[in-house]
């Protein structure tokens, strides 16, 4: 290597000779003017929102909404509850919720 710095994805690149083959989107244009207002995090959610990107837990939250509206017997709640389970150590702390049962199915849905 006659380089000073190592640059593993180059080196391939050049091995397989397609270094200056590619053609990036957007090579060349100007960052928008409120991407440097907001952090790398900001940035992300904004680029995966635009991309159409749910997280699991909101995939997750939909899924059990669905299900709480069609349940009608025990074992139906617990797969809800179930789903519960797995949505509660997905999501953020604040979006937690509690196990649903059969009596308060009403109030359920409203939740949900």
């Amino acid at each position: 290597m006659d380089e000073q710095h190592n640059d593993l994805i180059g080196d391939i690149l050049k091995a397989s000779g397609e270094k200056d083959n590619f053609k990036l989107k957007g090579k060349g244009k100007p960052l928008p003017k409120d991407y440097m207002e907001r952090d790398v995090f900001q940035n992300f959610q904004k680029i995966a929102k635009d991309a159409g990107y749910l997280p699991y837990w909101l995939k997750l939250q939909k899924e059990i909404a669905v299900l709480v509206h069609e349940a009608a017997t025990e074992k139906d709640i617990s797969k809800i509850n179930k789903k519960i389970k797995e949505y509660n150590r997905a999501c953020p702390p604040t979006m937690q919720k509690l196990p649903v049962k059969l009596e308060e199915m009403e109030r359920a849905k409203k939740i949900w």
